[in-house]
Order: C-alpha cells, then sequence, then structure tokens
C-alpha cells in the first residue's frame, strides 16, 4: 500500500498504438454520414478542419507533458499554472467522470455489435465486456497495452482494407475535384461544412488519455510529445482518406441515412468483407472499453498520489506494478453506470466537459509561457494555445447552440 511507483515499459510505438487506440475508435466506421448530414459531399473538408483544431490542443498537450509528464495529467498541468487546488481536484475528477460514462457508452455500444454474432442478454454482454476488461487492466500495463496495440492494428487493418476497395474510386478523383471543391462565396455550404468540422472533431477526442500514462513511459519527456503528435497526424490521415472514399462510392442521400457506411461501401465489392469489417468494428469498441478504464485508473491514482485524492487510490498491486483499487473501483462504476443508467444526457455532458478541460489546459499552457518562474521552461509558440482557447470557447458555443435547438446530433 506504500509503494506508489508504476512500472515504465511503454515506448514510443506503444504508446503511439495506444493513442490512435483511443482516437480511432468504432466511431470512425459510422461518423462519416453523421458529418454528412450537415456538410454532404464536403465532409472530408470538414474533417481537415477538425483535425487542425484537434492539432491546436494537442500541441498544447505535447508541451506541457514534455515537462510535466505525470499521471493525472491535467490536474497537475492546472496546479502548476494556477496553484488553486481545489481548481486542479475538480479538473481531476471531470477527467475521471469522461471516462467512466465514455467506457459506460462503449460497453452499451457493444452490445447491439456482439449481438449481431452471439444471441445475449444486454446485462450479461455488459458485465463480461466489463469483468474481462478491469480484469486486464489489473493484470498488468504492458499486457492491456498489448491488447490495445493488437486490436488498434487490427483496425487500421480495416480500415487499409477499405482504403484498397476504393482505389478505383480515388482514380476518378480528378474529374470530380470541381464536385468536391465548395463555392468560396456560398456562406450556407461553409457554414454546413463547419457544422461538420464541429461533430468531426469528437472522432479526435482521445490524444488526451495518453498523458495521464506519463508514469509508465520510458523516457516520457521525448516520447509523450512526439506520440500525441504522431498519434494526431496518423488518425487525421486516416478521417480525411475514409471521408473521401465514402463520398466518392456512395451517393449523398444514402451516404446519411446509413448507419453503417464502410460496411456499405465493402457490399458494394465484397460482402464476405463486409461481415469482417463488421467484426473488426466489435474489437474497436472492445479497445475503447479497455483504454477509458486505464486512463481513470491512472487519473485516481495520480490524484492519489498528489493528495488530491484518497491515498489509497495510489496503492499499487506489489506483483503486478498497477493500481489495482482504482482499476477495481473504475471497473466498478462503469458497470453500474452502463447496466443501470440511460447514458444519452451524461454523454452529452461529457462532450462539454472535455472541451473545458481542453480549455482550461490551453489557458494553463498560455500561463506558464509568459509566467516569470516558468517562461524559460515552457518555450511553446503561445498563439497556439491562444487560438485553442478561442477555438474551445467556439466549440462550447457551439454546444449550447446544440443544447437549445438540437441541430447536432453527437454520437462517436
Amino acid at each position: 500500500m506504500t509503494n506508489h511507483q508504476l512500472k515504465r515499459t511503454l515506448n514510443f510505438p506503444m504508446l503511439t498504438l495506444y493513442g490512435l487506440g483511443t482516437i480511432l475508435g468504432a466511431g470512425i466506421y459510422v461518423l462519416v454520414g453523421k458529418v454528412a448530414i450537415h456538410a454532404g459531399i464536403y465532409a472530408p473538408i470538414s474533417f481537415l478542419f477538425a483535425a487542425l483544431l484537434a492539432g491546436l490542443s494537442g500541441y498544447s498537450y505535447a508541451a506541457l507533458s514534455a515537462h510535466l509528464p505525470k499521471s493525472a495529467g491535467e490536474a497537475v498541468y492546472i496546479e502548476t499554472a494556477f496553484h488553486f487546488r481545489p481548481l486542479s481536484i475538480l479538473v481531476g475528477w471531470m477527467v475521471v467522470l469522461t471516462g467512466i460514462v465514455s467506457a459506460a457508452t462503449i460497453a452499451n455500444g457493444f452490445v447491439g455489435y456482439l449481438q449481431v454474432f452471439v444471441p445475449i442478454t444486454d446485462f450479461w454482454a455488459i458485465t463480461l465486456l466489463i469483468l474481462a476488461m478491469t480484469g486486464l487492466a489489473y493484470w498488468g500495463v504492458n499486457e492491456s497495452v498489448w491488447v490495445t496495440a493488437a486490436t488498434t492494428i487490427l483496425g487500421i487493418i480495416g480500415l487499409l482494407i477499405i482504403l484498397a476497395y476504393s482505389v478505383p474510386a480515388f482514380t476518378t478523383l480528378p474529374e470530380r475535384l470541381p464536385d468536391l471543391t465548395p463555392p468560396s462565396s456560398d456562406g450556407n455550404i461553409w457554414f454546413g461544412i463547419l457544422l461538420g468540422a464541429f461533430l468531426a472533431f469528437y472522432a479526435f477526442i482521445g490524444f488526451e488519455d495518453m498523458v495521464n500514462m506519463a508514469e509508465e513511459v520510458k523516457q516520457p519527456e521525448i516520447t509523450l510529445p512526439k506520440a500525441i503528435i504522431a498519434a494526431i497526424i496518423i488518425s487525421s490521415v486516416f478521417y480525411y482518406l475514409i471521408a473521401l472514399a465514402a463520398v466518392l462510392q456512395l451517393p449523398q442521400a444514402e451516404l446519411i441515412a446509413s448507419k453503417a457506411p464502410m460496411a456499405d461501401i465493402l457490399k458494394q465489392h465484397n460482402e464476405d468483407m463486409a461481415w469482417f469489417v463488421s467484426l473488426i468494428s466489435l474489437a474497436a469498441i472492445v479497445n475503447g472499453a479497455l483504454v477509458q478504464i486505464i486512463m481513470g485508473a491512472r487519473v485516481l491514482y495520480g490524484m492519489g498520489k498528489h493528495q488530491m485524492a484518497p491515498l489509497w487510490l495510489a496503492a499499487i498491486h506489489p506483483v503486478r506494478k498497477t493500481p489495482y483499487i482504482a482499476t477495481l473501483l473504475i471497473g466498478l462504476i462503469v458497470w453500474l453506470f452502463a447496466s443501470q443508467f440511460h447514458l444519452a444526457t451524461l454523454a452529452s455532458i461529457t462532450s462539454f466537459i472535455i472541451i473545458m478541460v481542453f480549455l482550461l489546459v490551453n489557458i494553463a499552457l498560455i500561463k506558464l509561457i509568459y509566467s516569470p518562474a516558468s517562461k524559460d521552461k515552457f518555450t511553446a509558440k503561445p498563439w497556439v494555445p491562444i487560438t485553442g482557447v478561442l477555438m474551445s470557447l467556439m466549440f462550447l458555443g457551439v454546444q449550447v447552440y446544440q443544447l437549445i435547438s438540437g441541430a447536432i446530433v453527437i454520437g462517436h
């Protein structure tokens, strides 16, 4: 109970795959159609804008993690910048809440996919998934990240299959380019692209989870920033190409109506391969639940270690070298949320909380850049977090607009 040191086992490739696993979840297989509701055939441009917006906050996370490589990263960043313990504790619990609700939402999504292959009740599907993922997270971080890496690679293989079958469509790009280029003078079209970008942004959420693995990373000051940026760049390329493949092959009305646009693309080429990609979607969901349980446990561990939560949450298993009490607690709460509560409202609140955290992290970096005590250490370009603050405020405005008008339906 007194040993609070995690085991450093993660290198750059493993951490990058872990980050990709948090970003490239099952959402990529369904989200393109939802973005097309607003952006139409210009959905790929929406993903480019979303990648730019995610990159701004990603830069701030990378800059802060290089100098403050700690579990409970966001809470530590806020504490270092503002020295206001109540705000740091609040941010830590906000991050934990987002992980719990996200994992519970993912667990509910798992039910529908699993029932396609196996007849099982909702309760037992959720219970078995969370038991397995909590047990794996308890067993060891190296084992957990290897599973995450394997399912992430499987997910990437699925995307590469889709892109391979889309090569003939890509060859038509030169003649289709005029149709895919929005007119600069049409404000309504650009507003739709912007709304699509706000929705597509949620496909990039997940890179921030990487900083909470800091105390299990080898040379975190170097590895963490590189892995965060690499994960955002790689996922951005995949999202853009997948969106492009969708708009080139599916009529707009069909794309908007589709619940599984990637499967619909493959059905045009190979029915068996469409079934295989559905199976990959199931693996991606399992991966998402595991990542969120690992992340939530590390935040609780870090908060306990930094006296922002009860000290017993920082307990490390003497053999497995994992924060076992925090892991079991997160698993139990996720199971309660997934099996007992209606999560639609909680998921909406969670997305709002994530943007609030991004806003505070960007402000923290600005504060540290201009602080006399730390300005020599934090040499990041100030315009990046400043732009991140403005974009975060804009996103919060869109969230408020969504709540008032119900005009945007967000799903990840």
